[in-house]
């Protein structure tokens, strides 16, 4: 997918901003191979999540069944949704994270987080600004400065869509900085690796992203990062500083979790509450969240659905958007 320039940020909104299942409570369901939809690109956030879960699942024999990753890519996670809300058996699962909320919210999908039966919440990551290696830009604080006094001064990659959490934190940031975020130009991309690839040909000049996705990049020493949205410097990179360190009050998790197709069974999400509670507590999962510097933020099914709709309310109030069924 190409480059996609935004001549004029239209996102005012954001100014203030079947499985495998033996026997359950005496009900049998039928066995079948177990696909899991990653609804973005190889190597972005979503995928490594799946493909976490996949090899955890198998290697600890927690599904006996063979466990797929399909990438559906396209339209902000859209066609990886759709094509899990279609499935009849529940053997498809699919990721998804507060992009199936903004979305909606934002007009640009029909689905909902109702459209499907909640399985689990798993783990949260923070999101990093990063610029390339040979940029003048030194610090989150003299970006900032220098697009206060001239807010066109720089282009600003992101992908999947507009709406997303790697934008949100980075429009927050700026609003409290006194920017005015509508005069932002921001260019779309269809995943990480090709917003990275247009910094390092200078078709932009500064990034959005999950720092999972940043991070090999900044492994071999190809990008910088300006700035972290934790509320203090992580142990892992004790050279990276946060937001409030460069005077802007941010504190910024993003999350991922699991969904399936709407009307799963009690016995099937019953199953699925079990499979997970024993994923994440393998040493396997523990390990996976160090590796990627996600933090645990595991929720049962039933959690998860309470969780979706306080995350809903407060995306809706944090971007000014009155929703309406």
């Amino acid at each position: 997918m190409g480059r996609k320039p935004l001549i004029i940020f239209t996102l005012f909104v954001m100014i203030f901003f079947g499985c495998s299942l033996k026997e359950t409570q005496n009900q049998e369901i039928v066995t079948k191979d177990v696909t899991i939809i990653a609804p973005g690109s190889i190597g972005g956030g979503w995928d490594l999540t799946a493909r976490a879960m996949q090899e955890i699942l198998i290697s600890e024999k927690l599904i006996d069944e063979d466990i797929s990753v399909v990438n559906k890519i396209g339209a902000g996670g859209e066609q990886g949704w759709k094509y899990t809300k279609q499935q009849k058996d529940h053997h498809v699962v699919a990721m998804n994270s507060s992009l199936l909320i903004t979305n909606h919210l934002l007009g640009q999908s029909k689905l909902t987080y109702k459209d499907f039966t909640p399985i689990a919440t798993l783990a949260t990551e923070w999101e990093v600004v990063i610029v390339s290696k040979e940029s003048r830009i030194s610090s989150a604080k003299q970006l900032m400065k220098n697009l206060k006094e001239n807010p066109h001064a720089y282009k600003i990659g992101v992908s999947p869509r507009l709406g997303n959490d790697d934008q949100l934190s980075f429009v927050l940031a700026s609003k409290q900085a006194g920017l005015q975020p509508a005069n932002l130009d921001f260019y779309l991309y269809e995943n990480s690796n090709q917003v990275v690839e247009a910094l390092f040909k200078n078709q932009i000049d500064v990034a959005t992203m999950s720092l999972s996705e940043a991070k090999k990049y900044y492994d071999s020493n190809q990008v910088k990062l300006l700035v972290i949205s934790s509320d203090k410097r992580l142990t892992e990179l004790p050279e990276i500083p946060t937001w409030s360190e460069e005077g802007i009050d941010l504190v910024f998790e993003h999350w991922r979790g699991i969904m399936g197709p709407p009307n799963m069974s009690r016995a099937e999400i019953e199953y699925w509450d079990t499979t997970i509670e024993k994923m994440v507590s393998t040493e396997k999962w523990k390990q996976t969240l160090q590796k990627y510097m996600w933090s645990d933020f595991y929720k049962s099914s039933k959690e998860t659905s309470i969780y979706l709709e306080e995350q809903s309310k407060m995306y809706e109030e944090l971007m000014g958007v009155d929703l309406k069924e």
